[in-house]
């Protein structure tokens, strides 16, 4: 008798929409989830913040095509409130997005700036024990002189919610190494419901920028407050470090890019040719094209110029090399 079939739970994906550089990136992603992965029987959440008293201008998306092209691509556009981040973090958005979506129906979060390179039903997620990118570099915290280390840092985060510090350390490496301590990219996260994600994804961001431990009195939270906050969220769920197998996300099935001169710079020929197929047809483009730097990037061919300035096989270390050889040269596009 042939075995059965492993069920595949179904579960929602969301990303963010603001006008802007996020919606051409949503449009994006959309048409790369409906190439990569037609049989995801999910629903793609776009989450829109709403004008309000945190923007001064109004985040919506823009454009008479874009949001008809978003649902014809098989977005269903949501509205969210930003009561307590707005434009003054706009890395906020994810958090407070999470609220809008389907309570108890289990989710993937993407950062926009993602393309779905494969069948995402490959991915084997563990919607009760929540994982994040481990697609990081050593970001935060920042030591100082003569200030605390990174012990002394993350166990006052975990004092702080009454987390348990040294079941969140990764043994394999010494103390006081970057990587020892449990430390995300919030490209990308998970749980099994939006609502109980969010709250408390909430409720420790807040804590930490209004009332941080004495020990972060040096540290800058701007951009890195989601990053803080996230390992805490994720530990105090009952996840941790790769729960999921390495190698899907942030590998053979997803590429986070961050941005387009990035994917040109260091991605491999078939996400580059990806990219160009899924914005190829015309009223993709006509879209795309408002919008300058894809149009120079992809459309105008500045993408390869940016690729010629690297071997893909040699790559610098650090990300940062990366960008200022792309700024130097006058191709850097965001």
């Amino acid at each position: 008798m042939a075995a059965k079939a492993t069920e595949i739970q179904p579960f929602n994906v969301m990303i963010v929409g603001q006008g802007g550089r996020l919606q051409y990136e949503a449009l994006i992603f959309a048409a790369s989830l409906r190439a990569s992965s037609p049989d995801f029987a999910g629903r793609l959440f776009v989450a829109e913040p709403q004008p309000g008293a945190l923007w001064p201008s109004d985040p919506s998306i823009r454009g008479s095509e874009t949001r008809p092209l978003l649902e014809e691509l098989g977005a269903e556009i949501i509205p969210f409130e930003s009561k307590h981040f707005g434009a003054s973090y706009t890395h906020g958005n994810k958090i407070e997005a999470l609220m809008a979506l389907p309570e108890g129906e289990p989710f993937v979060f993407f950062d926009t700036d993602t393309l779905i390179l494969d069948d995402l039903n490959k991915v084997p997620f563990d919607f009760e024990r929540p994982t994040a990118s481990l697609k990081r570099e050593a970001t935060w915290p920042e030591l100082e002189l003569y200030g605390p280390g990174y012990s002394a840092i993350w166990k006052s985060l975990y004092d702080r919610f009454g987390l348990d510090f040294e079941s969140s350390l990764d043994t394999d490496w010494p103390d006081e190494y970057w990587k020892r301590y449990l430390y995300f990219n919030a490209g990308f996260f998970f749980y099994k419901c939006p609502r109980l994600f969010g709250q408390r994804f909430l409720e420790y961001a807040l804590e930490i920028r209004d009332d941080p431990p004495a020990e972060l009195v040096c540290q800058s939270l701007d951009p890195w407050l989601d990053q803080v906050a996230l390992p805490l969220v994720i530990h105090a769920l009952g996840g941790g470090r790769n729960t999921v197998p390495p190698g899907l996300l942030d590998g053979s099935v997803t590429c986070h890019y961050r941005v387009f001169p990035l994917l040109y710079a260091r991605e491999a020929d078939q996400v580059v040719a990806l990219l160009e197929e899924i914005t190829s047809p015309n009223k993709i483009k006509k879209v795309l094209k408002n919008y300058d730097p894809i149009k120079r990037t992809i459309y105008q061919g500045r993408g390869y110029k940016v690729r010629a300035l690297f071997d893909r096989d040699n790559l610098p270390r650090k990300e940062r090399v990366i960008r200022n050889k792309i700024k130097r040269e006058g191709f850097w596009m965001r």
